[in-house]
């Protein structure tokens, strides 16, 4: 299995995620308030330094108000893991 840190599709995933969480209107602190986390939890998300599993991926987008599928479809048409 390749690592997927630092592709192309992790870094769309991140992107989208910030995205998702800056146009719902919340901080770092909101969105890991909302999860039970600390609000590091959801900077190392951000920042590249940790997967986001699919369990998470469905409670980010129930929370941030985004159909996972379609976020889904549209990360699949970034670069595949080389």
């Amino acid at each position: 299995m390749v690592k997927t840190l630092g592709t192309e599709r992790h870094k769309a995933l991140i992107a989208l995620l910030i995205e998702k969480r800056e146009a719902a209107g919340l901080t770092q602190s909101d969105l890991a308030a909302k999860l039970g986390e600390y609000q590091s939890f959801v900077a190392r998300l951000e920042s590249g330094q940790r997967r986001v599993d699919v369990v998470e991926f469905l409670e980010l987008a129930e929370l941030l108000g985004f159909n996972p599928a379609d976020a889904i479809q549209a990360l699949s048409k970034h670069g595949k893991p080389s």
